[in-house]
């Protein structure tokens, strides 16, 4: 356990990081951290209009503890603070669009202020998450248990064709609509939406096409795809009920869930992943997943009136 004080200096170990005292287990810098992570998900493969990376932590500061979340919100920070964290790593950027003011009277100047005063580095994997092999959707049917066949936008950069956004996937025996979205509701963390089911709730599921995050925009690549159905977030009036009415291609069922649940289990993966390179490593760092519910949606009444 870290002490109230906090940081020991210790010497240089050969893996490069600090040694902490009574301990033969080297203590490695944010910078090398930050390293590995860039590793797993290179910046360059971010989208042009993204905010990734390092927001906040001198890259000198020494990491005993890490703590992954999905949304960089006073709510998560206070949580890392009282966990005795050194960094923080999120899956949504803090500033997406740029800011102009850090100041403690905004809310997210708040944040910025809370983390610089307890020396909490925070790091953000966004779009180049949603496309690592393995990245966010993995993630997300991994949690349904569907076997993964491979991205539904393959990414061009990638001649392994492994990379992309989304995941095409199979069952291992099929089930129904209505039975897929049970499982999403009891495999995903519990939110006030749920899940939601879009089209034919006892048509037969064998493939099923999985986007964490906002996934209506990529109706075109389901559609190519063939599958029975597809599950993702986020998912408008408009784009909806003409993916259900196109039957060119078959029939699609959509089940929209909550944004935040379909991206929290990449938290568990990424998580994972640091864990194995600080034992590669041999580093002296804990890892831990949040499982404070930041979906902003806090009840849900079922609708009772009909129409005449």
């Amino acid at each position: 356990m870290l002490d109230a004080g906090g940081r020991h200096r210790g010497g240089r170990h050969r893996y490069g990081g600090a040694v902490r005292a009574g301990s033969l287990a080297p203590v490695p810098r944010l910078s090398e951290v930050i390293a590995a992570l860039n590793d797993l998900w290179p910046a360059e493969r971010a989208e042009s209009w993204d905010a990734v990376g390092t927001v906040v932590g001198d890259p000198d500061q020494e990491v005993r503890r890490v703590l992954f979340a999905v949304d960089p919100v006073q709510e998560i920070v206070d949580e890392a603070v009282k966990l005795g964290a050194d960094l923080l790593v999120t899956h949504h950027p803090l500033y997406l669009r740029g800011t102009t003011t850090v100041a403690a009277s905004t809310f997210k100047g708040r944040v910025v202020h809370t983390l610089i005063k307890h020396d909490v580095a925070l790091h953000v994997a966004h779009t180049n998450a949603d496309t690592a092999d393995p990245g966010v959707s993995d993630a997300l049917a991994g949690a349904l248990d569907l076997r993964v066949v491979g991205p539904l936008v393959p990414d061009a950069g990638d001649p392994a064709g492994r990379r992309g956004l989304g995941r095409i996937c199979e069952l291992d025996h099929p089930i129904t609509v209505r039975e897929l979205a049970a499982r999403a509701a009891e495999r995903l963390p519990a939110t006030a939406q749920g899940v939601r089911v879009a089209g034919d709730a006892e048509a037969v599921v064998r493939t099923v096409a999985v986007s964490g995050g906002s996934g209506d925009g990529l109706f075109d690549a389901v559609r190519a795809a063939g599958v029975d159905a597809f599950l993702t977030a986020d998912l408008r009036h408009h784009p909806a009920s003409e993916a259900v009415a196109d039957r060119t291609h078959g029939s699609l069922a959509l089940l929209d869930a909550a944004h935040w649940a379909t991206e929290w289990p990449w938290c568990e993966l990424a998580a994972a992943q640091l864990d194995q390179i600080s034992d590669r490593h041999g580093w002296d760092l804990r890892v831990h997943v949040s499982k404070t519910v930041t979906d902003p949606w806090t009840a849900h009444a079922a609708s009772t009136a009909t129409t005449s």
